[in-house]
Protein backbone atom coordinates (compact mmCIF):
# COMPACT_ATOMS: atom_id res chain seq x y z
CA UNK A 1 0.00 0.00 0.00
CA UNK A 2 1.48 3.31 -1.05
CA UNK A 3 2.13 5.77 1.75
CA UNK A 4 2.36 3.01 4.35
CA UNK A 5 5.14 3.63 6.88
CA UNK A 6 6.45 0.13 6.10
CA UNK A 7 7.23 1.39 2.56
CA UNK A 8 9.31 4.31 3.82
CA UNK A 9 13.06 3.81 3.57
CA UNK A 10 14.59 3.25 6.98
CA UNK A 11 17.14 5.75 8.24
CA UNK A 12 20.18 4.18 9.86
CA UNK A 13 19.99 5.00 13.60
CA UNK A 14 23.52 6.44 13.60
CA UNK A 15 22.30 9.29 11.39
CA UNK A 16 20.10 10.55 14.20
CA UNK A 17 22.41 9.68 17.07
CA UNK A 18 26.08 10.75 17.22
CA UNK A 19 26.37 9.70 20.86
CA UNK A 20 29.59 7.75 20.29
CA UNK A 21 31.21 10.86 18.77
CA UNK A 22 30.35 12.76 21.92
CA UNK A 23 31.31 10.09 24.47
CA UNK A 24 34.71 8.53 23.83
CA UNK A 25 38.34 9.47 23.29
CA UNK A 26 39.44 8.48 19.78
CA UNK A 27 43.11 7.52 19.54
CA UNK A 28 44.63 5.97 16.44
CA UNK A 29 47.98 5.30 14.77
CA UNK A 30 49.80 8.26 13.18
CA UNK A 31 49.94 6.40 9.85
CA UNK A 32 46.18 7.06 9.50
CA UNK A 33 46.88 10.79 9.17
CA UNK A 34 46.65 12.30 5.70
CA UNK A 35 50.21 13.64 5.85
CA UNK A 36 51.49 10.15 6.75
CA UNK A 37 49.74 8.42 3.84
CA UNK A 38 46.40 7.86 5.56
CA UNK A 39 43.08 9.65 5.11
CA UNK A 40 42.32 11.52 8.37
CA UNK A 41 42.62 15.28 7.69
CA UNK A 42 45.51 16.83 9.62
CA UNK A 43 43.48 19.69 11.07
CA UNK A 44 41.10 17.35 12.87
CA UNK A 45 43.64 15.47 14.98
CA UNK A 46 46.50 16.15 17.33
CA UNK A 47 49.61 14.08 17.92
CA UNK A 48 49.66 12.38 21.32
CA UNK A 49 53.13 10.88 20.92
CA UNK A 50 55.30 9.64 18.07
CA UNK A 51 52.96 6.78 17.23
CA UNK A 52 49.48 7.95 18.29
CA UNK A 53 47.10 10.73 17.25
CA UNK A 54 43.76 11.76 18.76
CA UNK A 55 40.68 13.29 17.16
CA UNK A 56 40.31 16.89 18.28
CA UNK A 57 37.62 17.39 20.88
CA UNK A 58 37.60 13.82 22.14
CA UNK A 59 39.77 14.65 25.14
CA UNK A 60 37.79 17.73 26.18
CA UNK A 61 34.87 17.98 28.58
CA UNK A 62 32.24 17.77 27.32
CA UNK A 63 33.55 15.32 24.71
CA UNK A 64 32.62 16.14 21.13
CA UNK A 65 34.66 15.04 18.15
CA UNK A 66 35.60 17.97 15.90
CA UNK A 67 34.30 16.00 12.90
CA UNK A 68 30.79 15.57 14.36
CA UNK A 69 28.14 17.69 12.68
CA UNK A 70 24.59 18.29 13.84
CA UNK A 71 22.89 17.68 17.16
CA UNK A 72 23.41 14.51 19.19
CA UNK A 73 20.18 12.51 19.40
CA UNK A 74 18.43 14.55 16.72
CA UNK A 75 20.40 14.58 13.48
CA UNK A 76 24.12 13.91 13.55
CA UNK A 77 26.77 12.81 11.09
CA UNK A 78 30.50 12.42 10.73
CA UNK A 79 31.93 15.20 8.60
CA UNK A 80 34.78 12.91 7.52
CA UNK A 81 32.90 9.61 7.36
CA UNK A 82 34.84 8.30 4.34
CA UNK A 83 38.15 9.30 5.99
CA UNK A 84 37.37 8.47 9.64
CA UNK A 85 40.05 6.65 11.68
CA UNK A 86 39.99 2.93 12.48
CA UNK A 87 38.37 3.18 15.97
CA UNK A 88 35.39 4.86 14.34
CA UNK A 89 35.29 2.32 11.50
CA UNK A 90 35.35 -0.52 14.04
CA UNK A 91 32.67 0.91 16.36
CA UNK A 92 29.49 -1.16 16.10
CA UNK A 93 25.98 0.22 16.28
CA UNK A 94 24.08 -1.66 18.96
CA UNK A 95 27.22 -2.81 20.78
CA UNK A 96 27.69 -2.52 24.54
CA UNK A 97 29.79 0.63 23.99
CA UNK A 98 27.01 2.06 21.81
CA UNK A 99 24.53 1.52 24.63
CA UNK A 100 26.86 3.27 27.09
CA UNK A 101 27.26 6.25 24.75
CA UNK A 102 23.51 6.51 24.16
CA UNK A 103 22.82 6.31 27.92
CA UNK A 104 25.27 9.18 28.54
CA UNK A 105 23.07 11.30 26.32
CA UNK A 106 19.74 10.14 27.74
CA UNK A 107 18.88 7.79 24.89
CA UNK A 108 17.70 4.20 25.15
CA UNK A 109 19.83 1.41 23.66
CA UNK A 110 19.09 0.54 20.05
CA UNK A 111 16.43 -2.14 19.73
CA UNK A 112 17.66 -5.50 18.43
CA UNK A 113 17.67 -5.77 14.67
CA UNK A 114 17.62 -2.07 13.71
CA UNK A 115 21.30 -1.74 12.89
Amino acid sequence: MSGDSADAPSIHPCLTCGACCASFRVDFAVYEMEDMGGRVPAGLAVEVNGSTCRMRGTDHVPIRCAALTGTVGVKAACGIYEWRPSPCREFEAGSHACGIARARHGMAPLPDGVY
